[in-house]
């Protein structure tokens, strides 16, 4: 009886260790971000910053040369419009995978499994001269558009729509519905684990991109927060207190986004299957 107990303690303490471990690199930003140089760069370790004023902040905010608010804004419209689209296509592409078992699906989904298998680098090349014969550098359009398809995505919806009870969507064909009607209204209500997993998954791949937005917004104008915080690197060294601030900043909303979906997160990854 007294097992138990002492298992559940042993739970408890193993994932608070880890817990602090994993927290431990969103504590070195904060105090990095409250720091000055010198205590960044020092080589005894001091765990409390020496630079608690946020003047750092301030500076960093208050400074257009930077652009970090509207490096901000351009990265919240590109990974809320590409979150919505990828939900979108995705959706449909998985719903029909899971649905339809064809010859012709079994080779689309064989090859879409295929291309997780292949670096995003490998086509970064041929992507790039695709857009710029559009004509989107430095555009929405070439932004969103050349990384809205997920493989990732529409397998994990394929995979969730496989157990869904069928028995609900031979109702509704009996009361008249066809497939789109039964797909959006039917299907998509009780996914919602699933979307909110893809959705969280996706918006922090968008958000968190580097290097298409470095290649495509040559703009400064439509630079990502991603690339602003980039050059804090220079070959004349690394402003490691204002780096770090704009990196404190720039992962407020994706910590926001992840706390608040982090539930249907867990769930929509059980729900898959995938382990």
């Amino acid at each position: 009886m007294n097992r138990q107990p002492r298992a559940h303690v042993g739970a408890y303490l193993a994932a608070s260790l880890l817990a602090v471990v994993f927290l431990l690199p969103f504590y070195v930003i904060a105090r990095n971000a409250f720091s000055t140089q010198q205590a960044v760069v020092a080589p005894v370790w001091r765990w409390w910053p020496d630079a608690l004023n946020g003047a750092t902040v301030t500076a960093v905010l208050g400074d257009p040369s930077l652009g970090i608010l509207p490096a901000l804004i351009t990265s919240l419209v590109v990974s809320t419009v590409q979150t919505a689209a990828t939900l979108v296509i995705s959706l449909m592409a998985g719903y029909a995978l899971a649905r339809w078992s064809t010859a012709a699906s079994r080779i689309i989904l064989g090859m879409t499994v295929f291309t997780l298998m292949v670096p995003a680098m490998v086509t970064f090349i041929p992507t790039f001269v695709m857009v710029s014969s559009l004509g989107w550098i430095s555009t929405y359009r070439g932004l969103i558009v050349p990384v809205v398809f997920s493989a990732f995505a529409t397998f994990l919806f394929r995979q969730g729509f496989v157990d869904f009870p069928q028995e609900l969507e031979e109702a509704a064909a009996l009361d008249g519905a066809n497939t789109w009607t039964t797909l959006w209204r039917i299907v998509v209500p009780n996914a919602g684990s699933s979307i909110a997993a893809v959705g969280t998954i996706t918006f922090i791949g968008a958000w968190n991109a580097f290097l298409w937005p470095l290649l495509i917004a040559q703009d400064p104008q439509l630079r990502t927060i991603q690339v602003v915080l980039s050059q804090f690197m220079t070959s004349q060294g690394t402003r490691y207190p204002e780096m770090f601030t704009g990196a404190l900043i720039g992962i407020i909303p994706v910590l926001l986004v992840f706390l608040f979906l982090q539930r249907w997160l867990v769930q929509g990854v059980e729900a898959s299957g995938l382990r």
